[in-house]
């Protein structure tokens, strides 16, 4: 019993032993990396400073060398730890970064989601309307533009509901159908031309945005004038660039006006998805009206290609 009580006795004071130098050892981890931190953040001024007052005290000591090797070592802790330090605070600022440029887009995302559901209120009214009346006097042409209506819906749906790009052929399929409407409505004073190659219509496009850039050319180019005009859609590559123009002959625009909710908002999108790699650019060509240019790196969608 005796035995017995002396050994367990001898167990708990080893286990107690054990339990001092595991804290002795996280104390001295956490003033270790306290001391590490301390490092990293202090100026190499200060620390200049405290080697100076260390090299005085320990002069009457005759410790010189001691206090040399410990400067030593901290200087190159020093530089260790500074590595450390920026390494951190660049991966935070990554981070952040990432952060914000999420939530950004989330923000873009949401106001282009804004835009592809609005299917303008007044266009349908306005294009219904057309095929009512038509019904009445040109049936064959009532028929065409409800079909037409029927296709741009059938187009534009599916991409409203999209995430990312689409194709090119898709955003030039909605385009199509939204200006054979717009074509009945303007009659003789819309005319269109589309010249897009065919093995560019695989390559990835944005979502509404040809088409945000064929409504402006309408809205403020052509309707504004009294004989209307002519739309040009051209597509090209260069240097692995893919460059989408929307041309019109119309009134032109006032560089001074700054851009609407719509092109505001094709700027941020290209901004967020491609960065500083895609670009919308407005200018005025000396034959006048306006051209409205969408460069994005070209990217043929293999898949889209293969499936025709």
């Amino acid at each position: 019993m005796k035995k017995h009580r002396l050994a367990e006795a001898g167990y708990n004071n080893a286990r107690s032993l054990l339990d001092i130098v595991r804290e002795v050892g996280e104390t001295a981890i956490h003033l270790w990396w306290r001391f590490f931190d301390w490092l990293a953040q202090v100026e190499w001024r200060k620390l200049a400073m405290i080697w100076v007052v260390l090299m005085l005290a320990a002069a009457p000591f005759g410790m010189p060398r001691q206090v040399g090797m410990f400067i030593l070592f901290s200087c190159g802790l020093k530089v260790l730890a500074g590595g450390k330090r920026k390494a951190e605070l660049e991966a935070r600022s990554a981070e952040s970064h990432a952060d914000e440029e999420s939530i950004e887009r989330r923000v873009v995302e949401a106001r282009m989601a804004a835009l592809q559901a609005q299917v303008e209120p007044h266009f349908l009214f306005n294009t219904l309307a057309l095929i009512g009346q038509l019904i009445e006097t040109d049936p064959p042409q009532a028929a065409r533009i409800h079909q037409n209506l029927i296709d741009y819906l059938r187009a534009t749906l599916p991409q409203m509901r999209a995430k990312g790009a689409g194709t090119l052929g898709r955003q030039i399929e909605m385009s199509r159908a939204y200006l054979a409407i717009m074509q009945a409505r303007m009659r003789s004073r819309l005319a269109v031309s589309i010249d897009v190659p065919a093995e560019m219509l695989s390559a990835t496009f944005p979502v509404m945005m040809l088409q945000i850039l064929i409504e402006n050319a309408i809205k403020h180019g052509l309707e504004p004038k009294i004989d209307g005009g002519r739309i040009d859609i051209r597509a090209a590559v260069d240097h692995q660039m893919l460059q989408v123009d929307v041309i019109d002959d119309g009134v032109g625009f006032n560089p001074f006006a700054g851009d609407g909710v719509g092109l505001a908002n094709v700027r941020e999108r290209l901004r967020i998805q491609y960065g500083n790699r895609a670009q919308l650019v407005i200018e005025a060509p000396l034959t006048g009206g306006t051209r409205a240019s969408i460069r994005v790196p070209y990217a043929p969608d293999i898949f889209a290609a293969s499936a025709k």
